[in-house]
């Protein structure tokens, strides 16, 4: 594998990393070992500090597939907290308002799942990377500025149930999903629309096209993995 000339790289995004600080430990290790100064390296598609799961790095001439590859239809598996919500619809930030839960069942979630596939339309986060005026939304979220960001088309293609807790009002769903598609605002979107409120605490992205977790590779594994492969 000549990483120089374009590789990919499957990775396991630890938990509370960002995708940039994943993409930027791997590049270290690898250029370390293969004797360069920085090796071109990118990532294609941005996984929250709180998401675990796929994220595909891209070196060399590779990273000019990054674009073609963000196209690719991805899978999720999430677990919400039916009751409240959070600023940042998920557990980067505390409990800011609850609601009643005593109505929601499980012949209540299965009803609702449905109405969220196809193509909708979704509100991403405040607390996220959408760009407003020139300004991350998430820095303008930090500094108390009041942003309405506006609802953009995204595309569902399932959402399962694999489990509902009604004495911790838990409930945890798989999705396949297109591209732009945030889960935390569809975990909020659920909430609502089971007439309480909801936020994340638990996300994996499981697949990007073809690649699935199974095919990653843990910081532990990567550098046998590394020196397996070097060329």
């Amino acid at each position: 594998m000549n990483f120089q000339e374009g590789a990919y790289i499957y990775i396991n995004k630890p938990y509370r990393m960002t995708s940039f600080g994943a993409l930027a430990h791997i590049r270290y290790v690898v250029s370390k070992r293969i004797g360069v100064k920085r090796v071109k390296m990118g990532h294609a598609g941005t996984l929250d500090p709180l998401a675990t799961g796929v994220l595909i790095l891209c070196t060399g001439k590779a990273t000019k597939q990054i674009e073609r590859l963000q196209q690719h239809t991805k899978e999720y598996t999430a677990t919400l907290q039916l009751g409240a919500t959070t600023p940042s619809y998920d557990m980067e930030h505390e409990v800011d308002q609850t609601y009643p839960t005593s109505h929601i069942t499980r012949e209540l979630i299965l009803e609702t799942l449905p109405r969220f596939v196809g193509d909708i339309m979704q509100e991403p986060p405040l607390f996220s990377a959408c760009m407003v005026a020139g300004d991350r939304a998430y820095e303008l979220a930090r500094r108390g500025e009041d942003v309405k960001l506006a609802a953009k088309p995204v595309r569902i293609d399932e959402i399962e149930l694999t489990a509902f807790d009604p004495e911790t009002m838990t409930m945890s769903i798989r999705v396949v999903c297109g591209k732009g598609t945030y889960i935390r605002s569809l975990a909020r979107d659920i909430g609502e629309a089971l007439g309480s409120g909801a936020y994340l605490t638990a996300l994996c992205r499981t697949r990007v096209g073809d690649v699935s977790i199974d095919d990653c590779l843990t910081f532990d594994d990567f550098p046998n993995w590394l020196e397996n492969n070097i060329d």
